[in-house]
């Protein structure tokens, strides 16, 4: 008679964003095209007011490293809730780690303190995107600036890998392993947006959206990255979608 070993025990969302081996950085070029966006939306502190801007889920900091070339003067702290993400972030010397979570007033500033966020990767990862909004606005300063970015639903190769009955890039099924579609990584995806309706959402959510703008992923097999390039001139079939965005000066109902 022979026994088989007992399951997995599932992963908690906490456990699985401590694992030093779950990615916690993005590409250098869509980091580089938002932190364009941000910094021609407030120019550098030499030329302005010195501002204070939030990178908001900063993983190991490899995003505010790559923006503070470009927004210099300018003071880049570094939010995330991962300890060990945080002690990554901790080497680069361009952000101030702290820790913080976007649910019921857990950012750790006053209401109206910062100028800008920067919200890179992370809305498809939350339970519930709605409170982090919220949580978002309530420290950005009226006219502030959110600068979000997140994976595309609806990427010109998802769209074929959806009539060919395949799972598409970026969706996840499972936190232990990869199931239905390409790629090797299990990264934590729970939410994923087209360019539709991340629109609408940060709209409803008491922002104007500025603009729309696309970027590539790094994850594209490297014979195909050039056309992953060109898609990035129309954001709905870009992999990664940047959004700009301003907070309204009062809540949209």
């Amino acid at each position: 008679m022979t026994t088989s070993a007992p399951p997995e025990k599932p992963r908690e969302l906490r456990d699985f964003y401590e694992d030093p081996a779950v990615p916690v950085a993005s590409g250098t070029p869509r980091s580089l095209r938002q932190a364009r966006m941000l910094a021609a939306a407030i120019g550098t502190g030499a030329e302005k007011t010195p501002r204070t801007i939030l990178d908001i889920g900063c993983g190991d900091g490899s995003a505010a490293a790559v923006a503070a070339p470009l927004l210099k003067g300018h003071r880049i702290i570094g939010v995330d809730w991962s300890q060990d993400a945080l002690r990554r972030a901790r080497t680069r010397l361009a952000l101030t780690p702290v820790r913080g979570e976007l649910t019921g007033g857990g950012l750790p500033f006053k209401d109206e303190s910062a100028d800008a966020v920067l919200f890179s990767e992370v809305v498809e990862h939350l339970v519930n995107p709605d409170a982090a909004l919220d949580e978002i606005r309530r420290v950005l300063r009226p006219g502030g600036h959110l600068m979000l970015s997140t994976p595309n639903l609806a990427a010109w190769y998802n769209r074929a890998l959806l009539l060919a009955g395949v799972q598409p890039v970026f969706s996840e099924v499972s936190l232990r392993a990869i199931h239905g579609r390409p790629g090797k990584e299990v990264v934590g995806h729970l939410r994923l947006y087209t360019a539709r309706a991340l629109k609408e959402f940060v709209a409803a959510s008491g922002f104007e959206v500025v603009r729309l703008a696309g970027a590539p992923f790094h994850g594209v097999p490297r014979p195909l990255r050039p056309l992953d390039r060109l898609a990035c001139s129309r954001p709905s079939l870009a992999s990664i979608l940047l959004l700009h965005a301003q907070k309204s000066p009062a809540r949209k109902t």
